[in-house]
């Protein structure tokens, strides 16, 4: 029983260091996808991204909390392989290999956590862990992880790790900001503090521009393809096709049900105002005329239509190709966007964030919202010349706001409340009022 037991106790403690292990590893490769995606594969640093403060602020935080799980779980790691290697000098149990690290793949992972984290030395990680030997009395591997800062004083350089104590300060933190600002606004080098402010603002106005420049194309040349396409096409293909072919008038049977609908309709009208003498009697000859002029008028418009639903097919699918090629060869322009609307939508305030959110779910997931669904499905379905599915349409309302509705409540969980909790916290009492 005693063996069972100690055997049980070296595979718990053997699971949690490699545990330890893998999430270090798991929250190294975290910060190299940011690395990747936002820094151009560079350290992260504001030199590296077109960010504003906010968003950077963002992915530092998300730095500095990844280095201080790599921490704690490499120390995790130490001490369990530590109490394991002492288990196996003590215990004659050279049979049982279930619970023995791979060197690969410790050196792997070891090797992946020291390239990610040395970037980040002198910055945000002051740490000497030793990894202990994987083998017992043969070939010693001694992975460090020893990240030291250099001399501060030669670098004017301090860690920005930010450990509990220094959240859970004597003083309140807005205080000690109002005071570091303050030191700043007297300090003798307040010069290059000025120059740092007028390179914020030549950064952000030239975010700003470039950012509406590029909205600006993003909407006005897709138009203007959209717009110059149909104007050629039923020039030289459309308009020429349905004149040569006269009995093309009706392109789907709702459009024929509804010129039907407005010449039974005229007929109906008129015969009322001859009958209460508001027009002068019409034999029949003259009541077949003026029907009959008025089924060519109604054919020549729905003919029209039904061209212009032609051409709006063709139109559309060239000024889809032409935004999709602005996106493909705006790469960069587009990550300045995407910055300058994450500055905007995350700099406005609380009550703000709330009122857009609020008013979004409204009008898209709220109690009146499957009318607005359904007049839009009803518009799209005539500018291209479809018959209306009723049944579609309801499953569409059924489902689609189902899923909007979801993935607005993840982003609310996911990102906003923690990049801004207290602008959730003020939803919450908006929307419960």
């Amino acid at each position: 029983m005693f063996n069972r037991i100690f055997r049980s106790t070296k595979r718990w403690i053997s699971n949690n260091s490699q545990n330890a292990l893998e999430e270090a590893y798991q929250k190294a490769l975290a910060i190299k996808k940011i690395e990747e995606e936002h820094f151009n594969n560079q350290k992260i640093d504001p030199k590296n991204c077109n960010y504003g403060d906010r968003v950077y602020d963002y992915f530092e935080g998300e730095l500095k909390s990844n280095l201080q799980i790599i921490n704690i779980k490499l120390n995790q790691f130490k001490t369990s392989k530590s109490v394991h290697n002492f288990l196996d000098n003590n215990v004659n149990n050279k049979g049982n290999k279930d619970i023995d690290y791979q060197k690969e793949l410790v050196l792997e992972r070891l090797n992946v956590i020291d390239t990610i984290i040395d970037k980040y030395n002198n910055n945000y990680y002051e740490a000497s862990l030793t990894i202990p030997t994987v083998e017992n009395n043969e070939k010693k591997f001694s992975k460090s992880s020893s990240i030291k800062p250099k001399n501060n004083s030669e670098n004017n350089i301090e860690p920005n790790l930010e450990t509990v104590s220094d959240k859970t300060s004597v003083l309140p933190r807005s205080f000690l900001r109002t005071l570091d600002r303050i030191k700043q606004e007297i300090d003798p080098k307040a010069g290059d503090i000025e120059q740092d402010v007028i390179n914020k603002f030549r950064k952000s106005r030239y975010k700003t521009a470039i950012s509406v420049k590029f909205l600006l194309v993003l909407i006005i040349v897709p138009l203007l393809v959209h717009n110059l396409s149909k104007i050629a096409l039923g020039k030289i293909f459309i308009d020429p096709y349905f004149a040569k072919n006269e009995q093309i008038v009706f392109i789907n049977q709702d459009l024929e049900e509804e010129a039907l609908t407005e010449l039974r309709t005229f007929e109906e009208t008129l015969r009322l105002k001859s009958l209460i003498g508001l027009t002068s009697h019409l034999s029949l000859e003259e009541e077949e005329e003026k029907i009959k002029e008025k089924a060519l008028e109604i054919a020549n418009n729905y003919r029209s239509e039904s061209s212009n639903a032609v051409k709006n097919i063709f139109a559309d699918l060239l000024s889809f190709s032409a935004f999709a090629i602005i996106l493909v060869m705006s790469k960069r322009e587009i990550s300045i966007f995407k910055s300058f609307i994450d500055e905007t939508i995350y700099g406005l305030s609380d009550s703000a964030k709330a009122f857009l959110i609020i008013l979004f779910t409204d009008i898209f997931v709220g109690f009146h919202s499957p009318h607005g669904w359904e007049i839009i499905l009803e518009s799209i379905a005539r500018h291209f010349g479809l018959p209306e599915n009723r049944d579609f349409n309801f499953l569409f309302i059924a489902t689609f706001p189902v899923i909007l509705d979801t993935v607005l409540k993840y982003w609310i969980f996911r990102y906003l409340n923690r990049i801004s909790p207290s602008a959730v916290a003020t939803y919450k009492n908006m929307n419960e009022s």
